[in-house]
């Protein structure tokens, strides 16, 4: 915490009022000013580290607390709701959400937890899961941390540090930690031993069972996730525990999103990942071989990179299928809408690449909000061949805002300023009126029937 800009002013003003002070009162039993006060309970100035120990000192306030993340999930979070068009004649800026989370962080907690139960975190097909469901629980406290767990990556890298020291191959390293440090044996069984299953925990013989349909990286993932159920533990249920899932389903799943996370940066350490990244221009293919990963797990560590004065682009992920359907998603840093979308547009290119599964796909995008995005996108199949005749395909997509891309090999030779196509978060969510691709009107809009005319599209529909 000691490295993090800490803008908690929510945080500062709830300990206020429970203990029932005005700003002068309070501001003199921690020996600053009114005004400086008042500036940290606006986010106007950090939270520093000798306030906190104050604070901690003299009023009942854990620092535990403030890692549990701002109201509504922070600014981004709440502006992605207000893009909803139901929204978009008051044209409510950034500055008026600083401010309203600033002012009344209780009040705008409420309306995100209204907006979403009422079905404003939909999935791509438009329909809302409840606001209870284990994956919404969980994709919500991930989103509050930006998919960045500090702690996590620092315990990684110095695993990963030792692993260099002992082995030269990274999973006879992980193989031999695992028989040294927790008596557990690694053993890759046939397909007919383990025909539904691609990995056991064998506790009474001490085994890690592998099935072999798995693929170097899968195997590198999973040994490297069972040494962080031991090793990572403690920080892992600190932030099980500080999640407060009353859902055992979700907590199970947010458990799995750690460990992953751990495995991650073990097999992908912070520090030198970034480096290459830099290096090679975030080239994920080119990534994905210097360690020994996937073109996914590259993806997804990709949307971690948010570690205080060493942050990598802000990317966002979503994982989909020839459906339509969002089997992952994360926005990270980069505050993307299109990871809360409700739908996924028909005329975003990411859906080509399923006709193009040997390259990658490339778009140049904006959003009815006026942002503007390169969008870069591959065709990836689970290594685990055919399950009841099905082979798998997922599309990974990955968003970076134009204005960073001139970092990214993928964008290179692409026009950044030059012209985008627009694209919206769905029909339901998207007001554009010239669009030939449209299935159905704009949600809150009443659809127009002519008798004696059409249009483009046969949903013309009310309002501005």
């Amino acid at each position: 915490m000691a490295e993090r800009k800490l803008l908690a002013g929510h945080a500062v003003r709830r300990v206020r009022r429970q203990a029932g002070l005005t700003q002068a009162a309070m501001a003199e039993l921690l020996g600053i000013s009114p005004s400086y006060l008042n500036l940290v309970e606006r986010n106007q100035r950090p939270l520093s580290a000798a306030l906190l120990v104050r604070l901690a000192e003299r009023f009942d306030f854990d620092p535990r607390t403030l890692t549990s993340g701002e109201p509504a999930g922070g600014v981004d979070a709440l502006r992605r709701r207000l893009a909803d068009p139901m929204f978009a004649d008051l044209e409510i800026d950034r500055h008026e959400v600083a401010e309203w989370l600033a002012s009344a962080p209780g009040g705008a907690e409420a309306f995100a937890r209204v907006f979403d139960r009422l079905g404003g975190a939909g999935d791509a097909a438009g329909a809302a899961p409840a606001a209870d469901d284990p994956q919404v629980l969980v994709r919500r406290e991930v989103e509050r941390w930006r998919n960045h767990f500090a702690e996590l990556d620092e315990l990684a890298e110095g695993v990963a540090d030792e692993l260099r020291q002992s082995a030269a191959d990274l999973g006879a390293a992980l193989a031999e930690r695992l028989r040294v440090r927790h008596q557990l044996s690694v053993r890759v069984l046939p397909a007919e031993v383990l025909p539904d299953r691609l990995f056991r925990l064998d506790l009474h013989a001490r085994q890690l069972q592998l099935s072999e349909l798995l693929g170097p990286a899968q195997r590198l993932q999973l040994l490297a996730r069972q040494i962080g159920q031991s090793e990572a533990r403690v920080p892992v249920e600190a932030l099980v525990r500080g999640a407060g899932f009353s859902d055992r389903a979700a907590e199970r799943l947010y458990r799995r999103h750690l460990l992953g996370y751990f495995a991650a940066a073990v097999t992908m350490p912070y520090a030198r990942f970034l480096r290459a990244c830099e290096a090679t221009g975030y080239d994920v293919p080119l990534l994905a071989r210097r360690f020994g990963t996937s073109f996914e797990q590259v993806a997804h560590r990709l949307t971690t990179l948010g570690r205080v004065g060493a942050r990598g682009l802000a990317f966002c992920l979503l994982r989909i299928d020839r459906a339509g359907q969002v089997s992952k998603r994360f926005a990270g840093m980069s505050g993307s809408p299109v990871a809360d979308a409700a739908g996924l547009c028909p005329l975003w290119s990411a859906f080509e690449a399923f006709a193009r599964t040997d390259t990658a796909v490339t778009q140049l995008v904006e959003l009815e909000d006026g942002s503007r995005w390169f969008s870069w996108a591959h065709v990836v199949h689970p290594a685990v061949g055919a399950v009841a005749g099905v082979r798998a395909r997922y599309g990974i997509a990955l968003l970076l805002g134009a204005d960073q891309a001139r970092g990214w090999a993928a964008a290179r030779g692409t026009e950044l300023g030059g012209e985008a196509v627009g694209i919206g978060l769905g029909c339901r969510a998207c007001t554009r009126r010239d669009c030939g691709q449209r299935s159905a009107p704009p949600a809150g809009h009443a659809l127009l029937v002519h008798e004696r005319e059409g249009g483009v599209t046969p949903f013309a529909f009310a309002g501005d």
